[in-house]
């Protein structure tokens, strides 16, 4: 999993409230392998017509190149608990989704796979997209580490995320490399627990 440390972009405007994870993804995508890549998914039946040819009013420009920094409208990755919603963000090339709320396990997938979620309140996310669409080419800066945001030559503003998720994030781990990181207790565990219950553990011959 990429790390997120800092994420400079000129963000893409979703801001239709409730946009929910059938609208992410259809649900008869959901059965074809990751390893195609989601990116031709995401928001699928709004982008393209029923042929495949790209709708003209298609909520992500077609003629552009992909941002890594989403400002999404209100209760954005609600309904169903779909992780191909994530992976359809992820593999678009999106780091960053900022909303006034998102999903709750919407933001637990995407913490999983790569994806910075940050919730703001409605007057500093009102802001951001205010200068995004003055300033249509400005690009917003995302630090992490600082746990902050911010356009050039504007105040920055502060967002919080738990220790935990920020940890993740910061360092590329997704579950199995939670797991990894902590191999050295595993195995102090696992082997205190062979001597204690030698009867459990047979020796190996």
């Amino acid at each position: 999993m990429k790390p997120v440390v800092r994420v400079c972009d000129r963000p893409l405007l979703l801001l239709d409230e409730n946009i929910d994870t059938d609208q992410i993804i259809p649900a008869r995508f959901l059965r074809k392998p990751r390893t195609g890549g989601y990116q031709h998914f995401l928001l699928h039946d709004a982008r393209f017509e029923l042929d495949g040819t790209p709708r003209p009013d298609s909520p992500i420009p077609h003629d552009q190149p992909a941002r890594r920094i989403l400002l999404a409208g209100r209760n954005f990755g609600c309904g169903s608990s779909r992780e191909g919603g994530v992976y359809a963000v992820v593999d678009y090339g999106i780091q960053v989704v900022i909303s006034t709320a998102i999903a709750d396990i919407f933001r637990g997938n995407a913490i999983r796979n790569g994806l910075l979620p940050i919730v703001l309140a409605q007057e500093q996310f009102t802001a951001l997209v205010n200068h995004a669409r003055q300033a249509p080419d400005a690009e917003l800066e995302v630090d992490l580490e600082a746990m902050s945001l911010g356009y050039p030559g504007q105040p920055r503003q502060t967002f919080d995320i738990d220790a935990g998720s920020r940890h993740r994030l910061l360092n590329g781990l997704d579950d199995i490399g939670e797991t990894l990181a902590r191999r050295s207790e595993i195995d102090q565990f696992a082997s205190r627990r062979r001597q204690s219950l030698p009867w459990i553990f047979p020796r190996q011959t």
